[in-house]
């Protein structure tokens, strides 16, 4: 029985050590003027503090307490909380999971 030798492909081989995803970019939203001047108004009203656990002396998010993926309301000030990035992080999260259980 004849061996079988390997045929170099000749593709670059990539190294996973240097080879990055790039950065994630903010919705251009998030930058415009009007979503702006509204987490000013509201972070002078409410204050620098995470709205589910206390938490302030750390970044604090806008969130959108129905997501926009889910038809919230984008400049309403009463669908904005103030969430610290742990909290921000876990709520997202579960609205994902939630949105991914409904497309089954």
């Amino acid at each position: 029985m004849a061996l079988l030798r390997c045929i170099n492909s000749g593709l670059a081989v990539l190294d996973t050590s240097i080879a990055h995803e790039p950065p994630k970019r903010a919705d251009a939203f998030y930058v415009s003027k009007e979503w702006r001047a509204l987490m000013g108004t509201i972070l002078k009203q409410r204050g620098r503090v995470c709205e589910r656990c206390g938490r302030s002396g750390c970044r604090i998010f806008g969130d959108h307490i129905v997501e926009l993926k889910d038809g919230g309301a984008k400049l309403d000030p009463a669908n904005v909380q103030l969430l610290c990035g742990s909290c921000h992080t876990a709520k997202t999260a579960r609205a994902k999971a939630q949105r991914a259980a409904k497309s089954w």
